[in-house]
């Protein structure tokens, strides 16, 4: 029987994850074969195109970057958490050797999350298009007045946003921006995504959640000079008035390897604390 094959990508701006590849590399080549190294911020070798497993060095960002590079592509992604929280790169390098032969073998399944497709439409000035992971942002941006957003989804008017922005968020980015900004927590395996206004300008604008199989379009009638369209808060282009931002979910989902026998809920609880009573010190 042929061996499995991974593709290996690293944040090597990251201390230390570069000597961590290089010190498992005889592990690897032990139990299979690998088809590149590489940095998870530029696009990997076509030889790597047919890997069994992607294994991702870094944190959560680094997962991200590497989600997107690898959009469409139906590798199944490995995070080693080397970063700070770990939230979607659960593992730790004691536990992805454990368990990595048992997940090759297809006794662990990845889970389906949902990505976007999001675009700029209808701008002469800017030309944009990117996948998304988590979610999708527009930020006010300088000189800081509300700005106007018309969001609509299918044609059918959803609402009219006046304040400092707006998030969609896939159930995968639902613990983040979404989170922070007051919306709903969504199980990872959901085909939904969340609306949530920031700091909206009425006490009846509230976090909605929508299907994802329909486009949602948000209209710019008024933003700022310095208002931005942020992808996964790491890449972003430029809004003017007028533009259309088209939010679609993408054909194909990332393909995410959980921890065996770590819950969703109990990542949640273990990583952001949800869910526990008040501590009261003696």
């Amino acid at each position: 029987m042929s061996r499995k094959s991974i593709l290996i990508l690293g944040n090597m701006t990251k201390p230390g994850v570069a000597e961590q590849i290089e010190e498992l590399r005889p592990w690897f080549e032990r139990h299979v074969k690998i088809l590149a190294v590489a940095r998870s911020d530029r696009p990997p070798p076509r030889r790597a195109a047919g890997a069994d497993l992607c294994v991702v060095f870094g944190g959560d960002g680094t997962l991200l970057t590497a989600a997107r590079m690898l959009a469409g592509g139906g590798v199944p992604m490995l995070g080693v958490n080397m970063g700070k929280l770990g939230f979607l790169a659960e593992f730790n390098v004691e536990h992805m050797q454990k368990h990595l032969m048992e997940i090759l073998d297809g006794k662990v399944t990845p889970t389906a999350r949902i990505m976007l497709d999001v675009r700029v439409c209808d701008c002469r000035k800017h030309r944009f298009r990117s996948p998304a992971v988590n979610d999708v942002a527009i930020s006010a941006g300088p000189p800081f007045r509300m700005i106007d957003l018309h969001v609509a989804q299918d044609g059918t008017q959803i609402s009219q946003y006046l304040g400092d922005g707006l998030v969609i968020s896939t159930p995968t980015g639902s613990t983040g921006y979404n989170m922070s900004a007051g919306g709903p927590i969504m199980e990872p395996g959901l085909d939904a995504v969340a609306i949530t206004p920031v700091a909206p300008h009425s006490l009846s604008m509230r976090p909605i959640v929508v299907r994802s199989d329909r486009a949602v379009r948000i209209t710019a009638a008024r933003v700022n000079a310095g208002t931005a369209v942020i992808i996964d808060g790491q890449i972003s282009s430029g809004l003017c008035d007028g533009d259309v931002v088209e939010v679609r979910r993408a054909e194909k989902p990332m393909l995410l390897v959980p921890h065996p026998g770590r819950p969703f809920f109990a990542t949640l609880s273990g990583k952001l604390q949800w869910g526990k009573s008040p501590h009261h010190p003696v």
